[in-house]
């Protein structure tokens, strides 16, 4: 058995996304392994018997939920104080992984749901937005002028929903929100966390993903005006 973490990762999964961005944020220095999720090696399975990503393995212990996998990296090192964040980010992300994350996927998979109206479920989700757009004017972070585990644990939910339909998402009147997305899809750490990677293969050479404790979107004032 590997003596140093193992990330099992999906590339473009919400919650590997963030757990990816809390590494390379912390600096500490991983194996990432992509799965492919059509056909998920015995590896992966012995670590998550769910089939879930993302899973973190440790020697002695498995993390399978992304915002466990989050806190761990930042409670060994956290540069920018991501978890010196007030009580309500944890309210945003309780708020973002239940409700929003079910808007979400009841507008982007709504083949799946014929029970429940897309339009309908894209409206609870845009409530959701609107009251971030709220939170975010004048200041380049949900808690003002630096980031907080919170902004690290929705940018790749609103990131997820907005890729549904672009246009759509531009033309509603939440600029502050489309401001604080564009910063982060043009961030050095976003482009660092979403490099492709071959999906991993038993004898494969390790893939290291190496933080910088990098600011994870350049700090400045909200120019959403």
């Amino acid at each position: 058995m590997a003596h140093h973490p193992i990330l099992w990762t999906f590339r473009r999964c919400p919650y590997a996304i963030r757990a990816r961005l809390a590494l390379v944020s912390s600096g500490v220095k991983v194996e990432l392994r992509e799965v492919l999720l059509r056909d998920k090696p015995k590896a992966f399975l012995q670590t998550s018997p769910s089939g879930t990503v993302p899973a973190l393995r440790l020697p002695d212990h498995v993390f399978d939920e992304s915002l466990d996998i989050m806190i761990w990296a930042l409670e060994h090192n956290d540069p920018q104080r991501l978890l010196d964040m007030p009580r309500e980010g944890w309210d945003l992300i309780e708020a973002n992984d239940g409700p929003f994350k079910a808007a979400l996927d009841h507008t982007k998979y709504a083949t799946r749901y014929p029970e429940l109206d897309a339009k309908t479920e894209r409206n609870k989700a845009a409530i959701h937005l609107l009251n971030l757009d709220e939170r975010l004017a004048g200041q380049p972070w949900l808690f003002g002028d630096r980031p907080t585990l919170a902004d690290l644990a929705l940018l790749p939910f609103v990131r997820q929903f907005a890729h549904i339909d672009r246009a759509w998402f531009d033309a509603q009147e939440w600029p502050y929100l489309i401001a604080w997305l564009d910063r982060f899809l043009e961030s050095e750490a976003f482009s660092q966390v979403m490099n492709k990677y071959s999906p991993w293969s038993e004898g494969d050479a390790p893939t290291w993903l190496i933080g910088r404790a990098m600011s994870v979107i350049p700090t400045g004032i909200c120019d959403a005006d």
